[in-house]
This record gives structure tokens, sequence and C-alpha cells, in this order.
């Protein structure tokens, strides 16, 4: 066989992945809680668990449940707040060998800028991830993310507080996911994620209650990768920006089909889970399928039908 020379860099807004290959928000913690089970240096990008401006101690349990075809979540978005994610958290961020974008999160506007004026220009920092899809709160998340409207004015406004790659994760929760897609772009999003969780709900039908304290949850894993895939398909139809595919992603077949459907790059989430190495091992697959196609660059899955 021939060897072909492949070209595997992600560029969004100027900067760069060495491979398409990222870790989403919420499973991989802060970087470094995978240092010793997966090979960080080979990792395109870390998406970091969300900030948000206060501590959040998340839902009350059971917060987390295993069903088919995946899991439901609703963490919460727990975490220590801004203060102590700059105290304790950055230093271990500035020595990651990879980049690392920032989930940002809110329960209001100010929130959500407050979060990003304090980020911006932090050179460790690859860029932001805006967290407008969390179907797992009460106030924010998902709100900012189901009315094209009011995502455009979040995106406007944070267009103007941070200055490095701005990336916005898309909710399915939504009647047409290029609306909304195109509200981002519009106001200044230099790439998609696309998607998060969808909502889900099971109920033991011996208590008679729900699984999860808060009722609903977020549903990922394999069962939504067809969801996931579709909106990629269709959000690149209607954008220019680049989108990250995620949903579902288990294996290399999985994220060869988000490249295919008009994915830039991926991000691997609930299967972190039971294999921290999936990320490292889909890179190789990524490169290997790349070879046997002549596949110069990740332009070229795209276009196919």
């Amino acid at each position: 066989m021939v060897t072909t020379q492949i070209d595997t860099t992600v560029r969004i807004a100027g900067k760069t992945w060495t491979n398409p290959v990222g870790v989403a928000s919420g499973t991989f913690g802060f970087g470094e809680e995978y240092a010793s089970l997966c090979d960080l240096e080979q990792l395109g990008a870390i998406f970091t668990k969300a900030v948000t401006p206060e501590k959040r101690d998340g839902n009350t349990p059971p917060r987390l449940a295993n069903v088919d075809g995946g899991m439901l979540n609703a963490i919460g978005l727990a975490n220590p707040g801004l203060e102590s994610f700059l105290q304790l958290k950055m230093p271990k961020i500035e020595s990651l060998p990879c980049p690392a974008i920032i989930n940002v999160a809110g329960a209001s506007v100010d929130d959500y800028i407050k979060v990003a004026e304090t980020l911006n220009h932090h050179e460790a920092i690859w860029g932001i991830e805006v967290n407008v899809s969390c179907p797992n709160v009460d106030h924010g998340g998902m709100a900012f993310g189901t009315n094209p409207k009011v995502l455009g004015s979040l995106v406007k406004q944070l267009r103007k507080a941070y200055d490095g790659p701005l990336i916005v994760k898309l909710s399915p929760n939504v009647t047409d996911i290029t609306e909304t897609a195109r509200a981002a772009e519009a106001e200044g999003a230099d790439a998609l994620s696309c998607i998060n969780t969808v909502t889900g709900m099971k109920i033991d039908v011996n208590t008679r209650r729900p699984l999860i304290s808060r009722g609903t949850a977020g549903f990922s894993g394999s069962a939504i990768r067809p969801i996931g895939v579709a909106a990629v398909w269709r959000v690149s139809k209607a954008v220019s920006i680049p989108i990250i595919g995620l949903g579902g992603i288990g294996c290399t077949n999985d994220a060869l089909e988000y490249l295919l459907a008009g994915a830039s790059a991926i991000q691997v989430g609930t299967a972190l889970f039971s294999n921290p190495k999936i990320p490292n091992d889909i890179t190789k697959g990524i490169e290997e399928y790349m070879q046997e196609n002549g596949f110069q660059s990740l332009s070229d899955f795209h276009g196919h039908f």
C-alpha cells in the first residue's frame, strides 16, 4: 500500500488541534483526572467540565442511571466555581499537553459574560465552549439554547467579552436545530458543538418514581448517535463555520460517520466511562482510514452525499 501524506489538523478561528478527536465536557473532568488512564498528548482537545461564576453542588442524587443504549444524567453543572477554578484547576490546565477548551455555563447572561471576561487572554486556554444546551438545570442552560433570538443575543455579547475561539454547544431539544445554528453563527460563533444530550426519563415501575430525582435527565450514549449524525448533516448545510460532532461515539466507525456527515472534529463522551483509551484508539483508526482511502486532509471526508 502506498503511504499517503495526511494532515489531521483541525483549524478553528486561526488556531489548531493536531487531530480531530476531543473529549466531551462533563465526562473528562478538567483533564488531570484521566492523566493515568489516557494519553493526553494524543488528544485533539479537552473540553472541560462546566465553569459557572459561583460554586454549584448540582442536583440531589440519584442523578445517574444506566438505561438501554446509554445513560441518563442530571448532574446539574456541579463545579467548584470560577474563583476556585482559577486557583485550583488552572495550574493543572496550564500543564496539559493538548488544547484545553473551557465549558462556560450560567443562570443568566451576566453569569456567562463574567466567566468569559475572566478567562479572556488566559494563554493556557485554547478557547471556550458555551453551554446553552444543558437540560439538567432549572435556570439557564437549555433556556438560552432553544430560542434563536435569545441565543443570538447571548452569543453577540459573549463575542464582545471573549477574543479567542468561541464554540457554541447546540441542543437537539428543538424543533429545527438549523435555526439556532444560524443564529449562533450570525452573532460571531467560530464553531458549533453538535449535539448535547437528549431529554429523557426512566421510571421504576415498582416504586412508581423516576430513577432520576429531578424527573427528566440528559440521555447520552450509543442510542443517540443517529440523532447526532443527522443534526450534524443538517447543520453543515446551514452554516459555514466548523462543526464538532458528538453524541454516542464509541469507536472509529462512529467517529467516521460524523466526519462524513460534515463534522470537522468530534468529541467522545459517555464511552469514556467504560474505556478511557477510546479517544486514542479512534485517532489511530481515523488515520488508518485516511491512509486506506487516499484522504490527504479532513476536508476529504465532506461532500460525498
